[in-house]
This record gives structure tokens, sequence and C-alpha cells, in this order.
């Protein structure tokens, strides 16, 4: 599922594409069409991230500058994604998408990856491009004169009014990619006292989007490695202090990630030099995907196990 810092470079990409224009709006799949038709010749005004949840706001051509009313609500869940294509334009230094989510070369996708690019996308001369047929179960497709971007299995994909919008992200805990969230002491301080008051192993608590909106498998297994936590530690048993620490920690993680413009947490300084033969993921995570390889730190095999039927890792020595 993807996490975050993933939401955030997907919404970076409709916005490079879309934000100030008008889309051509359809369901191929058919489940959507009736919202889609409301969206269509509509002009989309911006999009908002906040965790795993993404909000396009869409408003009429005539009253551009006017706060959405109309909302898609889109979660991707473990197998959604985004589809896209487009002329030559998309790859080129106005958009400068290509920078910000790189391709995924054919037959390279890992099934982990939110965002695909069509093949031949960039190719054709900006006036002559059309969009591509659709292909699989699209649930929503958004076109312009240069790009075409197809939505594919998502959890939630709904159109709201601005009311339900505000009650859906009031529900979320907050978000560590917020701007100034590392250092809002208040974000960190809900989310230790809250964390504190759950007899909750803290590996189920850093996963619940109503307390931390945003972190995954990934970020929560090397997240917990880096603060020395047992994912099995109840949060009433840490302390508020060590919480507030685990907020930082998750915060600079994320954005590392985001910034790198892939899910990694391994800092550069500690990455195996020469890289770890058969074992890729050592210079990428620290903990996450390692299972039975040895600690990075102390050499103790990493260990994998099921928490709320997602995979489970951590090292029982350098976590307590």
């Amino acid at each position: 599922m993807p996490e975050g810092d993933a939401i955030r470079r997907l919404a970076s990409t409709l916005n490079e594409l879309f934000v100030g224009g008008t889309v051509s709006a359809s369901s191929p799949q058919g489940r959507f069409s009736a919202s889609a038709k409301q969206l269509d010749g509509k002009l989309i005004q911006c999009v908002r991230v906040h965790g795993k949840h993404m909000f396009i706001g869409f408003v009429s051509p005539e009253v551009p500058d006017a706060w959405p009313q109309d909302w898609m609500h889109i979660h991707l869940g473990l197998y959604g994604w985004w589809r896209f294509n487009g002329d030559e334009t998309v790859v080129d230094e106005g958009y400068g998408v290509a920078h910000r989510v790189a391709p995924v070369p054919k037959g390279e996708w890992d099934g982990h990856s939110e965002t695909r690019w069509g093949e031949g996308y960039g190719q054709a001369e900006a006036g002559s491009w059309e969009p591509p047929a659709p292909v699989g179960q699209v649930r929503f497709r958004m076109f312009n004169d240069h790009a075409v971007a197809d939505l594919v299995g998502p959890n939630r994909c709904e159109l709201i009014d601005d009311e339900e919008r505000q009650v859906a992200e009031a529900k979320l805990g907050p978000d560590p990619l917020e701007d100034g969230a590392r250092d809002d002491k208040e974000s960190a301080k809900r989310f230790a006292s809250v964390a504190h008051s759950k007899k909750r192993n803290i590996g189920e608590i850093v996963m619940d989007q109503s307390i931390i909106a945003g972190v995954g498998n990934i970020y929560r297994a090397d997240a917990l490695f880096l603060a020395g936590i047992s994912p099995y530690r109840k949060g009433a048993n840490i302390s508020k202090k060590r919480l507030k620490d685990l907020w930082v920690l998750i915060c600079d993680l994320m954005n590392r990630g985001l910034a790198a413009g892939r899910l990694e947490t391994m800092d550069p300084d500690e990455a195996p030099n020469p890289p770890i033969e058969g074992d890729e993921e050592a210079s990428r995570w620290y903990v996450y995907h390692r299972t039975g390889r040895p600690c990075l730190r102390c050499g103790t095999p990493i260990r994998e196990a099921l928490m709320q039927n997602r995979r489970l890792f951590w090292c029982p020595s350098c976590q307590r």
C-alpha cells in the first residue's frame, strides 16, 4: 500500500498536469459514471493530501478561484494505482513530471509502485496527441490536451462535498509530512498522548491512521528499529518523551523518502559500502523485507511475523 510520501508525489504529478485547467472526465469501468459526469468539463482547483488520503477539488471554469465544493476522495488501498500518459510537454522542463515520478520500465513493475507510465508517453508532439484507449478496469479517467490519468483499483473513490471532506480529514491523525510537522509541538504532543493512552502494541498504533496519518509497513518497521522500540511494546509502557522522539524520527524518515523520490529509509552514511551481495534491501532499508538476514548494527537475524495481517519486521536485540 502506498505510504504518505508516495501519495504526495502523486499529488505533485496531478498538480503539474491538471491543476488550473479543465478536464474531460469519465468512468470507463462504469462504477463511477454518475460522479464522473458531474465532473466532466470542470476545472481542477487544487489537490490536497492528508496521510494516505487524496482530495481533488473541482470548480466551475467560470469561478476558477472559488473554494471547491466538489471533491474526489481517493484512497488507493492495497491494490490501487494511477497510470499516466501524455505528449512531449509532459516530460520537458515545463512540467518536469519525469523528474518527480520516474517511469517504471516495462517488465520491472514490482507490485509496490503506486504509479505507472503508459508505453510511448512523451513521444507524441503537442497538438497531435490523443489519449490511448483505457487498459483494464479503469475506475476514473481524466484528461486534457496534454495528458491523461487513469485510476485503477482504488479502495475508495467517491465524490463528496466540502463538509464531508472536512469530516474525513478530521478523522485522521497528524500528518508527519505537513509543513512544519517535525517541529510542531502540538502534533508531537497529540501523537504522544494518544499513543501513550493505548494498551495496544506500538506496531499497531503507528499504523492506525486516526493516530498518525501516512505511515505504512516500511516506515513502521524502520522507524521503530531506529528508535530501538520493540513493535510489541505497549504504547502505555513507552514514555511520552520517547514517543515525541519517535514522532520526530518518523517525520525525518518520511521527508527523506519524499525528497529521494522513492521509499527508502537508509541513512546514506550507514548504507553498506560496497552493497551486500544478495541483500539489495540492505542499501535501502534497515529491517524491512530482510527476514533472516543479519541486523546491520548487531548481526542478529531479522525476524518477521504478522501483526493485524500485515508483515512485521524487527531486530529482537536492538529493539526492546
